[in-house]
């Protein structure tokens, strides 16, 4: 559904450590995702919502919420209207587009469309 929180991700130094903490807390267990450019290691809370905990040293930011939309295009495009910014949709193969976005006071978040025919844009 349009607007509800379908991802979640939590940079980390030490992604064994984060995973170990989040894990023991919640009960989250994590797989890690194969073919991330960086350390990725993602976790279910529901049939439609997850997580991940990524490797991100020395990177300042804090945990990044994804909300779903139906057409990720359209989306942007409101960011703008609503004088936000909204980042490139870009592909993950085979499971949907994302967007990396940031609101009027500078708020970042991110879209995600699913969308299984997704695939990485041939040259």
């Amino acid at each position: 559904m349009a607007g509800e929180m379908v991802h979640l991700e939590i940079p980390a130094g030490d992604t064994a450590k984060a995973r170990a903490f989040w894990g023991s807390l919640f009960g989250w267990q994590f797989e890690e995702y194969p073919g991330s450019p960086t350390e990725y290691h993602m976790t279910r809370f529901s049939d439609d919502q997850g997580g991940a905990i990524f490797g991100a040293e020395g990177e300042k930011r804090g945990t990044r919420v994804y909300f779903g939309v139906d057409d990720i295009a359209a989306a942007r495009g409101r960011i703008g209207e609503l004088g936000g910014e909204a980042g490139e949709a870009m592909p993950v193969p085979s499971m949907g587009w994302f967007a990396i976005c940031t609101d009027t006071e500078g708020n970042e978040f991110g879209l995600w469309q699913s969308d299984p025919g997704a695939a990485m844009p041939t040259e």
